[in-house]
């Protein structure tokens, strides 16, 4: 196509070939989307229907030493408040435990539980599973190329950052 034409959206509209600025964020977000939503469905499926997106993200900023809230806090780019809300609920749900610092017995560690690391897990081989399925739809080559691609115009500072609720304006 050439400059200035246009090409046939899915919803029946027309859009310029090279797509219009604004739909680049959205489709990444969509795509991103799309994922988290099939990956929490099938973990619905497979034991876990009260695990949400904000729990994955909590999760991660646990990691495997724990953290306190605190730190939860800092590394979802959340108040201690909120992360402590989120933390409540993963106890509630069996997925992390509190337990005593050993190097500071004033501070509590959030420890994920068994549970907790398998829910990762079964994340773990689901998100491969989709990645399968978007290697199947468009071609081993053109999933490494968006991969590749987004790899060279992410900053590596922010490739990998928890705080997507911070920007997303959830508390």
């Amino acid at each position: 196509m050439g400059k200035g034409e246009r090409r046939e959206r899915a919803d029946g509209l027309s859009a310029p070939a090279d797509g219009p600025g604004f739909e680049l964020p959205l489709l990444l977000f969509g795509g991103f989307r799309t994922l988290i939503d099939r990956l929490h469905a099938r973990l619905a499926d497979e034991g876990h229907p009260d695990l949400r997106p904000a729990h994955g993200f909590a999760m991660q900023a646990i990691g495997s030493r724990g953290a306190t809230a605190s730190e939860i806090g800092r590394r979802l780019g959340v108040s201690k408040q909120a992360a402590g809300k989120t933390v409540d609920r993963l106890l509630a749900l069996g997925y992390a435990q509190r337990a005593d610092d050993p190097t500071d017995a004033r501070r509590k560690l959030v420890h994920l539980t068994p549970y907790g690391y398998e829910a990762l897990a079964r994340s773990a081989a689901i998100f491969d599973e989709l990645r399968a399925e978007w290697v199947a739809a468009l071609g081993a080559d053109r999933v490494r190329d968006i991969e590749t691609s987004l790899r060279n115009v992410v900053p590596a500072e922010t490739a990998f950052r928890l705080d997507a609720t911070s920007w997303l304006g959830a508390p």
